[in-house]
């Protein structure tokens, strides 16, 4: 292991993962502005912001297996150059379909995340993972920069098609700097697909962390896309872009940086027992927001709230991960990314179509409060079951 050239790495790749979601969510904040240009697209506005998530979400397994056979440098590179071609055709688009295609292919943004979960990690030991993987995840912090400098980048330009454009120059210079300041000789691990997989299927634990990861990051991803339509939603806060922007951004601040410190948590203590309490607090904001949402300052603690338990949980479950599968970390890691992904993609769906069917939000919002419940009786469940173990080897 060498720290010395982790550290180097670290900080590419964490600014490589900003630069990765910074285009991942670049619909959602614009959306009001596309949708003055493009007024039937607001018929689709739940599908076309969530799209690029299904890509961003299914791709993580392909990309985290790439990475440990062809080392982060190669995937990061190649990922930024193919989102050149998405990127521009959504600068040009004038249809809902134009909306849809470019969204789709998005998603690649999304899908880097895996390949630093599994790069990373190579360069430090087993007791830094948790804040190595903590600090990599700060990346998320794209989303945030996007969700208020896409709306003032439109502003500025005097047209959301200029914005977009603006993140070619981002992801050219990001191409660059990881073709020049890349780690060419990192460590490459090619064991069989088929018999990682086989290891971690028959694991318990592996279905249980991609259910946590399915809420915690799921919560994270989903606030970012729907609070910006949310807040400025005419019938119920009716904010304009940039105060939207604004406010969402904070959310995804928080998230992000509680997410090394859930990390520093596991490493130092129980992390099981502390995934239980951000748990807890998880469902309490999902009840919250159910018969607040209406209410601007209440509704404002339940997002924030949220924020602190989702961003302290996802450092949390990435904790586990390299812990009990350092072996099968390709298809392991892979595998949570993408339920933490798709877990942001059902959300501004769910609340959509049910809002729509019974003119209430509060369903949507009271779903996160039940699934934290299901998450609590498997944490529980894991947690009597590795006390067994240990009394067994004792």
């Amino acid at each position: 292991m060498n720290e010395k050239k982790g550290k180097k790495q670290l900080i590419l790749q964490t600014f490589s993962l900003l630069a990765g979601f910074m285009v991942w969510t670049l619909l959602a904040p614009l959306f009001p502005e596309i949708v003055k240009d493009i007024p039937e697209a607001a018929d689709h506005r739940a599908l076309i912001v969530a799209l690029p998530v299904i890509l961003g979400s299914v791709l993580r397994i392909p990309f985290g297996i790439l990475a440990n056979k062809m080392g982060g440098r190669i995937i990061f590179l190649f990922s930024f150059i193919f989102l050149l071609v998405p990127v521009f055709y959504l600068s040009i688009a004038t249809t809902p379909a134009d909306l849809m295609i470019s969204a789709v292919f998005l998603g690649v943004g999304g899908a880097t995340f895996s390949i630093g979960v599994i790069s990373l990690p190579k360069y430090y030991p087993k007791e830094k993972h948790g804040f190595v993987n903590g600090v990599y995840g700060m990346g998320n912090i794209g989303t945030a920069v996007t969700s208020f400098g896409a709306p003032a980048l439109a502003l500025f330009f005097n047209g959301w098609q200029s914005a977009v454009q603006t993140y070619l120059v981002i992801l050219a210079f990001f191409a660059i700097m990881q073709f020049v300041l890349g780690d060419r000789n990192e460590k490459k691990v090619n064991l069989p697909l088929a018999k990682q997989f086989k290891e971690v299927a028959k694991d318990y634990k592996f279905y249980f962390f991609n259910l946590w990861y399915f809420i915690t990051f799921g919560a994270f991803v989903a606030f970012g896309l729907f609070l910006p339509g949310f807040l400025t939603d005419e019938a119920l806060f009716n904010l304009s872009t940039i105060d939207a922007g604004i406010r969402t951004a904070v959310f995804i601040v928080i998230a992000t940086v509680l997410r090394p410190i859930g990390g520093m948590i596991g490493d130092r203590f129980n992390a099981l027992h502390a995934l239980t309490i951000t748990f807890v607090g998880l469902a309490l904001s999902g009840l919250l927001l159910a018969f607040t949402y209406n209410v601007i300052i209440l509704f404002t603690i339940g997002c924030l709230l949220t924020a602190v338990c989702a961003g302290i949980g996802n450092g949390l479950v990435f904790k586990f991960v390299p812990t009990y599968f350092s072996k099968q970390a390709g298809i392991s890691n892979g595998f949570v990314a993408m339920m933490g992904g798709l877990g942001g993609f059902f959300p501004p769906i769910v609340i959509d179509q049910t809002h729509n069917l019974t003119g209430s939000y509060a369903i949507g919002f009271i779903l996160l409060s039940l699934f934290c419940l299901i998450s609590l009786f498997t944490m529980f469940y894991m947690n009597s079951n590795l006390k067994k173990n240990q009394l067994v080897s004792e």
